[in-house]
């Protein structure tokens, strides 16, 4: 396999040294040459005027010149090939959420022309490799910070099943949101934004050879609505994380500003697949599966699950990972002690305009503030693919 030049940012050896005792004639040669009309623009090409320089003072001057084209900015380096498709739980794993900043190194057209002049004044002060080193130097690398602004409409949502959770209600977070899938048939997705959506979880796949039908009907409505959306996996313990990996990213678009992807983890007691495997097991499966989503996306998954499966295999696990937590009776510091979270689903019995039927509510672990920082934060991607 070809790989592309390796460039050093620093200036070439001619600059140095050598090159300080060969300026004296040079600046002879220039002096006469631009008092002639000649013109000397850095880059592409140099240009002689009515009086020519000798083959000497045009190689010299070409080597200047081609110094200067072939500088960089320290970030042509050498391509590495892509990791693997498949992860697993040796990959050394950042601390923090992946995430993509815009870098701007083109070099001004100031800084060009500064060089330029250094070269065409022999009278100058300052030499000339002052200049040109100047103009080859690796540039300040400036990171841009995005500001999420989202409009977070309060919750009006009614629940068929009321429970009274006391002085920690989910009533008192400002930020609620919903997850859906095929079972809450067709929804009027601007209606159920002012109700007090202001984020969904769509359904997306299980398995490795299962799409809910609603999905992209769904994916494209929550966005076209102004919801912060996301998509989410039914993990099955009967087929290969790598397996069910890839039937994800298949179907699930890689796309500016949606929320992280679901791992859904629970006992599968109403599938055809009955296994319950080990803790340790469980733990690496969910670790391949996670890792290549992560690869793919750019952002950490958000772990699911419920308190039955939790108690058996997740306490102190994945503390680098953000939670989505069940517990549709008590506070999640009640049923999951010591564990942190970012999603509470709070009812599986909601009611709510725009749509037929019950639906699972949710809350965020914020105010509107730390909401809109953690879109800032967790939305952002290596890639952008379509809109939708």
């Amino acid at each position: 396999m070809a790989f592309p030049l390796l460039r050093t940012a620093h200036a070439p050896d001619m600059v140095n040294g050598g090159i300080q005792a060969l300026l004296v004639i040079l600046r002879s040669y220039m002096a006469t040459a631009f008092r002639g009309g000649m013109t000397f623009p850095v880059c592409p090409v140099l240009r002689t005027g009515a009086m020519r320089l000798s083959s000497f003072a045009v190689l010299l001057l070409s080597s200047l010149a081609l110094a200067a084209c072939s500088s960089t900015s320290g970030s042509d380096v050498l391509a590495i090939p892509g990791t693997s498709n498949e992860t697993t739980a040796s990959v050394k794993r950042p601390t923090e959420a992946v995430a993509t900043d815009t870098v701007a190194a083109a070099v001004s057209e100031a800084e060009d022309q500064g060089l330029a002049n250094a070269l065409a004044d022999p009278d100058a002060d300052a030499a000339p490799v002052a200049a040109i080193e100047k103009a080859m130097a690796p540039k300040q690398r400036r990171l841009a910070t995005t500001s999420v602004r989202h409009t977070v409409y309060g919750a009006s949502f009614r629940d068929a099943k009321p429970i009274d959770f006391g002085k920690v209600s989910p009533r008192k977070f400002a930020v609620h949101g919903v997850d859906v899938s095929r079972w809450q048939g067709d929804i009027d997705w601007a209606k159920l934004r002012t109700q007090g959506a202001n984020f969904a979880y769509i359904k997306a796949t299980d398995g490795g050879d299962h799409l809910d039908p609603m999905f992209r009907e769904n994916w494209r409505g929550a966005h076209a609505a102004g919801l912060k959306r996301g998509a989410y996996h039914f993990f099955y313990w009967c087929r290969s994380a790598a397996d069910q990996a890839e039937w994800f990213i298949r179907n699930v678009p890689k796309v500016e500003g949606a929320l992280p992807p679901v791992i859904d983890v629970e006992w599968n007691h109403l599938s055809n697949c009955k296994k319950r495997p080990s803790r340790e097991v469980v733990l690496e499966k969910m670790r391949v599966f996670m890792d290549r989503l992560e690869s793919h996306y750019g952002q950490r998954p958000v772990i699911y699950t419920a308190p039955d499966f939790y108690r058996d295999n997740l306490r102190n696990a994945f503390p680098d990972h953000p939670f989505w937590l069940r517990s549709v009776a008590a506070h999640p510091s009640k049923v999951y002690p010591g564990r942190q979270w970012v999603f509470w689903q709070y009812s599986g019995s909601g009611l709510s305009h725009g749509v037929k039927g019950k639906i699972d509510l949710n809350a965020f672990n914020g105010d509107e503030d730390a909401w809109r920082r953690w879109l800032g934060g967790a939305t952002k991607s290596g890639m952008v693919a379509s809109a939708n």
